[in-house]
């Protein structure tokens, strides 16, 4: 047993192949106008009756099974009974007896992380604290969001400490977007999050509503800290429901916390039981592609690429659709490199996901074929790389244009290192004496005059050689 034990909520709205919300006509928001996108339904109007979203049950199976939790014979929703202002109808249509899936595990390669439910149910409406929750002087209310699909995966205490927690919520986020239920640009995933350590005779600590996968990691960090130091002072640990404010990066008390008593469930009066078949979990089984832990494993066998490597581009499943396509024009090492590596960097820096990229998949491998054949310096194919994932061109046409192909000439590179000794004598001098780091200067200047054309370990290689033999001309 360790030191910290963590069970997660979460919370994935499912607003990818769904075009109404859970239990009305109205269709999923993007970002409309306040309180545009509402209904007698979605907003509890005395008399309006729910109406269940059939594709949220397809939805919710695949993701069931992908989890590999057993599956419930049959859908039946409770109302879980609160009293705040984001519930028009002061209850939650949910499941809470009979959830929809039970036991399953996300596989974290170094442990399996084992999960207690999962369940559909409703989101409630969006809060707006202008200024924060602390400083707000009132709270806006957004109903768009009311009746939206929600998916909960509750999971066992079996995580251990924050970095365990994010990398839980990246699998899990992986999955989802394998199966086509969840798109990460428009929807949300958030978690609460049931902390306790072991000094404390683990009382169950719980943080609500934390979003942002940096955000849970840091405020399950905090609130180790926070227990930790607790009781370091010999200072009681009560059961509580705090809040995470991420302007002050601390968690604070909202209430004690209660019980799943004190939300009163009842069985939902206004929906039918659904019977789920076995044709329906078959035909759902269909639907589960080839999940990243699998296509991890086949790609490092198919291809002869590292286990590193193939976790890394299958965790993204347009990054892996690219690569094998590029793997079969070029060296499938090369690639995994390339494309795991430097295309990630492009991304990660223009903050965008690989299918937001403008590029053309064609001129992208056409572009490493050029580098993997010489053609091109890393520093240009990088250059050519960010250039090509804002905007499609004939990379041939554009490297002929420019002038931009790697500087193939051994001769002429000879030429130029010496040139670069000759005008540097003191950094030559340098490097004779034992300075190791006056050699990449000397590559440096060469670079500079090829306008980084030249290959930068060929020219180290012949600037070594020719600083070894005394400078030629």
């Amino acid at each position: 047993m360790g030191n910290v034990k963590i069970g997660l909520e979460v919370h994935i709205s499912l607003n990818k192949g769904i075009r109404t919300k859970m239990f009305c006509g109205c269709k999923l928001p993007a970002k409309p106008e306040p309180n545009t996108n509402c209904c007698p339904v979605c907003l509890a109007h005395p008399g309006a009756k729910p109406v269940f979203n059939r594709q949220v049950l397809k939805h919710a199976l695949k993701l069931a099974i992908a989890l590999n939790c057993g599956i419930a014979k049959q859908a039946i929703f409770s109302r879980k009974t609160y009293f705040y202002p984001d519930l028009p109808a002061n209850y939650q249509i949910t499941q809470y007896e009979f959830p929809l899936g039970t036991g399953g595990y996300v596989d974290l390669g170094n442990k399996k992380v084992s999960l207690k439910r999962v369940h559909m149910e409703e989101d409630p409406a969006a809060l707006i604290h202008p200024g924060g929750v602390g400083n707000a002087a009132f709270t806006l209310i957004d109903y768009n969001r009311a009746g939206t699909p929600l998916i909960e995966v509750v999971t066992e205490p079996d995580i251990e400490s924050a970095e365990d927690a994010r990398e839980f919520l990246k699998k899990l986020l992986s999955i989802v977007e394998y199966l086509g239920i969840y798109d990460n640009s428009t929807g949300t995933m958030k978690a609460d999050a049931n902390i306790s350590i072991r000094e404390s005779g683990y009382t169950r600590v719980e943080i609500k509503n934390i979003s942002g996968f940096k955000e849970i990691e840091s405020a399950l960090f905090h609130e180790t800290e926070r227990q930790m130091q607790a009781a370091g002072n010999n200072e009681m640990i009560i059961q509580e429901t705090r809040g995470w404010d991420a302007l002050l990066q601390k968690t604070y008390q909202m209430r004690k916390k209660e019980d799943e008593d004190d939300y009163g469930y009842i069985a939902e009066p206004n929906l039918t039981v659904i019977d789920i078949t076995e044709e329906m979990i078959d035909e759902a089984n269909k639907e589960v592609p080839e999940l990243a832990q699998k296509k991890a494993k086949r790609l490092s066998d198919n291809y002869s690429i590292s286990p590193e490597d193939a976790n890394a581009l299958a965790m993204d499943m347009e990054l892996a659709e690219l690569f094998e396509k590029a793997a079969k024009e070029i060296d499938p090492v090369f690639a995994a490199r390339w494309l795991r590596k430097e295309l990630v960097a492009v991304m990660k820096q223009s903050k965008r996901k690989i299918k937001a990229a403008k590029f053309d998949e064609k001129q992208l491998i056409l572009l490493l074929k050029m580098l993997e054949k010489g053609g091109l310096t890393d520093v240009t194919a990088r250059e050519l790389l960010e250039r090509l994932s804002k905007k499609s061109f004939d990379v041939e046409e554009y490297v002929k244009k420019h002038e931009l192909e790697a500087v193939s000439d051994k001769g002429e590179l000879r030429r130029l290192c010496s040139e670069a000794i000759e005008d540097n004598p003191k950094v030559a001098d340098d490097f004779k004496a034992g300075k190791e780091e006056a050699l990449n200067f000397l590559v440096g200047k060469v670079m500079k005059k090829t306008k980084g054309k030249a290959k930068a370990g060929e020219t180290k290689e012949i600037i070594a050689d020719l600083l070894k033999q005394g400078t030629e001309k």
